[in-house]
């Protein structure tokens, strides 16, 4: 064998679909065994989706897995597969696992090693950690299988397994999507392959999963580093490729490094793997490499992804979105609009006596431009009755912020009405930065189902909506929405600037403390003011109560509230 012709299935499984992720498995079994590929490879825990969180708790669940992986092994017996499921093990142990099968049957399975616990992971957990090193031979080719974490690591499996004669490492992920991590995971994946002179074959999941997205942008790179293919961001696919395992067994022996064992001291277990040899085969057409989406795209990408998975995973009919006119809201249902279809998506527009007619020609604007149905629903009247009937209780007090969020309230509770009735998924509006400093209401504007933008700062909200507007070659989302100042219209001439710093000196400061962890006085030192900074920071800290009552939302950032920044409610503790 002097190549050897690898499938990537970057798919997008369910969690706990094990009848649906398992058939879908299968037909892309089939569909690379049609191409000719001798391996097809699946994401991390492929078969239960990831992260399965407590359901690795339950037994049934994890003896249901299995059933589902044999069956898989006996589907395709044609072709060599590697499939992530969850296995378990004496002692009640179980373990986030990769089976390596051919002719019918299970040859070997890999488990994890590394197991991350930090941020959004949790491994530790659920999981017990392997101990076992596998290298395969094919005929002559030697690979090893490692799991996600396992290539994050210098001193780890992929470099056992390299250091065991190894020239191809397949390393199956369930990497969730932030800002940059494409990038980062380029960077060490060329590092790992240039380092331990193998190809390495770096395969994602792809797909919603709650707050999680999940952005593929599978890869494999040669021994020198080089990226030979990839997969589409943001998509399912197939990537089919051709490895020339001879010429990297001769680099690799001009550097000393084909000799089983010589550069590890880590126990290595060599497994035979049956196949068929593929020198008679025609080779692949060679696909040309994409620079990849900018940062807008690939934030706007996401969003898209994680919205329509949320939606339709969990079976909603459509959407509703409160439109007020203003830039949230307008991102918020070009998202949704573009994730599960413009027939599906109701905006929902709900003057008071405060709203301007300039809000009132966006949102409808707005609405045409997408092409998506608007409602308008006038508050006035239902306000003036809520007024009406605390004013007794209410007497000889001024009003103040009360009667603002009952506006708020109100809206909120004439879109879960919508929701209730029409069976839509209501999604919220508010951004990173209102929600760090508690500037939402609660049973308001925080009402509904799923926060699409609550990772998105607001500067990053527009530098988005104009992506969306040059990618549409048209202002899908209206100028002036974009350049008017930002306001709730909860009284009259209200802005949000009357409450909070300027965004633009707002977001710096909310990023330095939540995602940079810089202390009080660290961020004093870049410049800004201390009575800014001191109010900032006294704000993110009392609103916790508010955001742990919020929806989830797509995590964008490398911080996102709730799964990765997890703050005690009651708490005295002041950095100043």
């Amino acid at each position: 064998m002097t190549c050897l012709r690898l499938a990537l299935a970057q798919i997008n499984p369910v969690v706990g679909d094990l009848p649906g992720n398992a058939a879908k498995i299968v037909r892309e079994m089939r569909g690379a065994k049609k191409k000719g590929a001798d391996i097809v490879a699946f994401p991390e825990l492929a078969l239960t989706g990831y992260p399965p969180e407590d359901l690795v708790l339950k037994p049934q669940f994890i003896s249901d897995n299995i059933t589902g992986i044999l069956r898989i092994s006996k589907a395709v017996p044609d072709i060599v597969s590697i499939v992530g499921f969850i296995n378990s093990g004496p002692g009640g142990q179980v373990y986030n696992a990769a089976a390596v099968m051919a002719a019918g049957k299970i040859i070997d399975v890999y488990h994890k090693m590394l197991l991350p616990n930090y941020g959004v992971f949790d491994e530790v957990r659920y999981f017990a950690p392997g101990e076992r090193i596998p290298v395969y031979r094919m005929n002559n080719v030697l690979f090893g299988v490692n799991i996600c974490e396992d290539i994050w690591h210098a001193e780890g499996p992929a470099k056992w397994q390299a250091g065991a004669g190894a020239g191809v490492i397949i390393n199956i992920n369930a990497s969730p999507y932030e800002i940059g991590k494409p990038r980062t995971r380029k960077t060490l994946i060329r590092q790992q392959a240039t380092d331990n002179s193998v190809v390495v074959a770096y395969l994602n999941t792809v797909g919603g999963q709650d707050e999680l997205v999940f952005d593929g942008n599978s890869m494999v790179c040669d021994h020198e580093g080089k990226m030979i293919a990839q997969g589409k961001p943001f998509a399912e696919d197939l990537i089919v490729i051709d490895i020339d395992t001879a010429r990297t067994g001769r680099f690799r022996k001009e550097k000393g490094l084909s000799a089983a064992g010589k550069r590890t001291g880590r126990e290595i277990v060599p497994v035979r793997i049956p196949a068929a040899g593929c020198d008679s085969r025609k080779p692949l057409k060679t696909i040309p490499l994409s620079a990849g989406p900018v940062r807008e795209e690939e934030v706007y990408a996401a969003l898209r992804l994680g919205t329509k998975d949320y939606i339709t995973k969990n079976g909603f009919r459509g959407a509703a979105i409160g439109l007020s006119g203003g830039i949230d809201s307008s991102l918020v249902a070009a998202v949704a609009a573009d994730a599960i279809g413009r027939d599906r998506v109701t905006g929902v527009f709900m003057p008071s006596k405060f709203t301007s007619r300039a809000s009132s020609e966006d949102a409808y604007a707005l609405a045409a431009n997408l092409g998506i149905r608007i409602i308008e629903l006038p508050i006035r009247q239902l306000l003036a009755g809520y007024k009406k009937d605390l004013a007794e209780v209410f007497r000889g007090l001024p009003e103040d912020t009360t009667e603002e969020n009952l506006q708020a309230r109100i809206r909120g509770n004439l879109l879960m009405a919508l929701s209730n009735k029409f069976g839509w998924l209501v999604l919220t509006t508010g951004n990173k930065s209102e929600m760090s400093v508690g500037y939402a209401t609660l049973y308001g504007d925080m009402a509904g189902g799923f926060a699409v933008i609550k990772d998105v700062p607001k500067t990053l909200v527009y530098d988005v909506c104009k992506w969306r507007n040059l990618a549409a070659g048209r202002p899908l989302i209206p100028e002036r929405v974009l350049v008017k100042e930002p306001t709730a219209e909860l009284r009259r001439n209200q802005k949000d600037s009357d409450s909070l710093p300027p965004y633009d000196v707002l977001d710096p400061i909310l990023r330095a403390y939540i995602e940079d962890e810089k202390t009080f006085e660290e961020i004093i030192g870049m410049g800004f003011d201390t009575g800014t900074v001191r109010k900032v920071v006294t704000l993110v800290d009392r609103s916790e109560y508010k955001r742990r009552q919020s929806p989830p939302g797509v995590k964008i950032t490398p911080r996102a509230f709730g799964r990765d920044r997890r703050f005690p409610i009651t708490n005295r503790y002041r950095s100043f």
